[in-house]
């Protein structure tokens, strides 16, 4: 599909989307799995070991799909809880890889488009490479989020505002129409992320090889 259309019918489908918002939609009820208390860490007195398993947590949420589908390890983001190639076609724009492409708000706006089924959230955008999250353990994805070079320039404090407090990543746990939201809420992630950080950071060991 050429870009030009794929822009015609984006335009279209975000035009018929807002005529249709007039009517109320009534949000989807899904239920999900809360995430774990941080209380229920406290039998862990190995500081090390809590803040390990606590990231480990955390990662339920950093690898669910509503996270993972726009950290891909490509050039394209997925979709669905299946991680299917996005339909239509796109691929990384040239901030990242200097291929030609469509901003991702040709489509996506700042918020969900129930009806047209379009998931959106201010800054929609897609996370550079070396963001990916997509086929990487809790080990690997530890030390990006630790690394400057590799999370965007954050400090382990920024991170934990990022978690607390961006739209785009609250909206893993708003995502629209039918889709299964990311576990827990945001609040219990940050806080999470929050303990982690306070603990030391230490990362998960590395997954052995079968």
């Amino acid at each position: 599909m050429s870009a030009a259309r794929l822009a015609v019918m984006c335009v279209v489908l975000a035009a018929c989307a807002r005529e249709a918002t007039s009517a109320p939609v009534a949000p989807a009820t899904v239920q999900h799995d809360a995430l774990r208390s941080l209380a229920s860490f406290a039998a862990i007195r190995d500081s090390k070991a809590r803040a390990r398993a606590i990231f480990v947590e955390a990662t339920r949420v950093l690898l669910h799909p509503r996270c993972v589908n726009c950290h891909p390890a490509g050039d394209s983001p997925t979709q669905s809880d299946q991680l299917r190639l996005h339909d239509p076609p796109v691929v990384r724009g040239p901030d990242d890889r200097g291929v030609p492409a469509l901003y991702c708000s040709s489509c996506h706006q700042d918020r969900n488009l129930e009806l047209a089924r379009v998931p959106g959230a201010p800054a929609w955008r897609l996370a550079p490479l070396a963001m990916a999250w997509q086929k990487r353990t809790a080990h690997s994805i530890c030390e990006q989020l630790k690394d400057p070079a590799r999370n965007g320039g954050r400090t382990l404090e920024k991170i934990v505002e990022h978690s607390a407090h961006d739209g785009l990543v609250a909206w893993g746990w708003s995502p629209g129409a039918d889709r299964k939201p990311a576990p827990g809420d945001q609040a219990s992630f940050a806080a999470l992320v929050d303990a982690w950080k306070k603990l030391g950071a230490a990362c998960p060991e590395e997954e052995l090889k079968r």
